[in-house]
C-alpha cells in the first residue's frame, strides 16, 4: 500500500523560506490529488495547499501568495516551496492525497518559525 515520507522541515526565521518534499511509494499517485496539511500545537490539522493530477493547485487563504504546491510524477513527489515564512507558521506539516486517507499519514515534518 501507499507510503509517504515527508523530509525538508527545519528552523527558519521571519521572513526565510523552506521547501518541503514528499516521496510517494504509491504506483498511483501520478493520477492522485496530492495536498500539504499542517498541525500546529493545540489546534486542528488543517488544509494548506492541494494540486491535481494535471497540476492545477489550491491555496488556504493564509498562505496564498506565499506558498507555492509542485508536483514531480516522474519522481512521485510533491514539494511545497514556503517564501516570507511568518511565525504562525509554525507547524508540522504532513502530505497527504485530498480527501486524505487515514492510513496514509506519516511523520510529517517540523517547520519553526522564528522571530
Amino acid at each position: 500500500q501507499g507510503r509517504l515520507v515527508e523530509s525538508g522541515g527545519g528552523l527558519v526565521q521571519v521572513g526565510g523560506s523552506l521547501n518541503v518534499s514528499c516521496t510517494a511509494s504509491a504506483d498511483t499517485f501520478s493520477r492522485l490529488t496530492m495536498a500539504w496539511y499542517r498541525q500546529a500545537p493545540g489546534n486542528e490539522r488543517e488544509l494548506v495547499a492541494r494540486i491535481d493530477h494535471v497540476g492545477r493547485s489550491n491555496y488556504a487563504d493564509s498562505v496564498k501568495g506565499r506558498f507555492t504546491i509542485s508536483r514531480d510524477n516522474a519522481k512521485k513527489t510533491v514539494y511545497l516551496l514556503m517564501n516570507n515564512l511568518k511565525s504562525e507558521d509554525t507547524a508540522v506539516y504532513y502530505c497527504n492525497t485530498h480527501p486524505y486517507v487515514r492510513h496514509f499519514w506519516g511523520q510529517g515534518t517540523q517547520v519553526t518559525v522564528s522571530s
